[in-house]
């Protein structure tokens, strides 16, 4: 059985978040990508706290794409350590979900 997956990262500004979104999108290691922003981020980052500007990436996808969404993400982002946070889909419309299976598939060609 499938599982399925939101996966959320940030980053610096609009148009890597579109960079990102596009190239994630057309590789199919997720259905979709949204982007939020401008939003703003406080956390500690070498010692100190930061405030920032951020944009947010929300991705649906598979379990199975999970790890080489992982590896494009940090291969492609750049920040040092990108945020990459995957939460559990525990229901949702079976027809949306179907459409998530059949458009994350990582290794279609």
């Amino acid at each position: 059985m499938t599982s399925y997956l939101q996966v959320v990262s940030t980053t610096s500004n609009q148009e890597e978040a579109v960079r990102l979104a596009q190239g994630i999108t057309e590789a199919r290691l997720a259905a979709c990508v949204q982007i939020r922003g401008p939003i703003r981020s406080i956390y500690w980052w070498d010692g100190r706290l930061q405030d920032a500007e951020e944009w947010q990436l929300v991705m649906k996808t598979t379990s199975d794409a999970l790890s080489p969404l992982e590896s494009y993400i940090k291969a492609n982002h750049s920040y040092e350590v990108p945020e990459i946070i995957a939460i559990p889909i525990t229901g949702g419309s079976a027809e949306y979900l179907a459409w998530v299976s059949a458009e994350t598939t990582p290794d279609r060609s």
